[in-house]
């Protein structure tokens, strides 16, 4: 079974951020995919169905950000699912809205999340989906950033990004990520 990772924060205060479109990138999955989230679990919002045939399980950590890392270690444990087998979906600053890049590991790249996860479970070997939510005004605080909305242009890039998500898991569930990578990989980097 694929555990499929969606990072983000809980609460309403939270919904719709630029730091929560992992927790979109679920909800867009689970749409498609016709898999409800919403087993608690593991200190996670959680459902399990197929993708293009293969097992997997949709999750929304609830520890908030920078405890995610504990959410996933409690997933990976309890359901026995290898590191291998672990896909994270997270906002990305480097990269415009609308853009995605998938690797198969690396470093947290200075995101709280994914820095909390790799403590948790012990490596940076596992694959990602990164979405851009664009760069940080120049006056911007990064958190305030982040846990700000989407301007109505970013919103139509950002649903885009979602259907590229969907489709990039889908062939990353099939073990596909290489696929997926020449796929989806873009060049839209943000300039500073």
């Amino acid at each position: 079974m694929k555990l499929i990772v969606g990072l983000g924060n809980p609460g309403s205060r939270y919904t719709g951020t630029r730091h929560n479109i992992g927790f979109d990138s679920i909800v867009a999955l689970s749409d498609k995919y016709r898999i409800a989230v919403d087993k608690k679990e593991c200190r996670a919002l959680t459902g399990r169905g197929s993708i293009e045939g293969v097992k997997v399980m949709l999750a929304k950590p609830l520890t908030f950000m920078n405890l995610s890392g504990e959410s996933v270690r409690e997933l990976l444990n309890y359901y026995r699912i290898p590191v291998e087998d672990l896909i994270v979906i997270f906002d990305d600053i480097s990269l415009e809205p609308g853009n995605i890049r998938i690797r198969k590991k690396g470093s947290a790249g200075g995101h709280n999340g994914v820095k909390s996860i790799i403590s948790c479970i012990g490596t940076d070997e596992f694959a990602r989906i990164k979405v851009g939510v664009g760069a940080k005004p120049v006056d911007y605080d990064l958190a305030d950033f982040v846990l700000g909305h989407f301007s109505e242009s970013d919103e139509v890039r950002i649903r885009e990004a979602l259907k590229k998500v969907t489709g990039a898991a889908a062939l990353m569930a099939e073990d596909e990520i290489d696929k997926a990578m020449n796929i989806y990989n873009s060049k839209g980097s943000v300039v500073s």
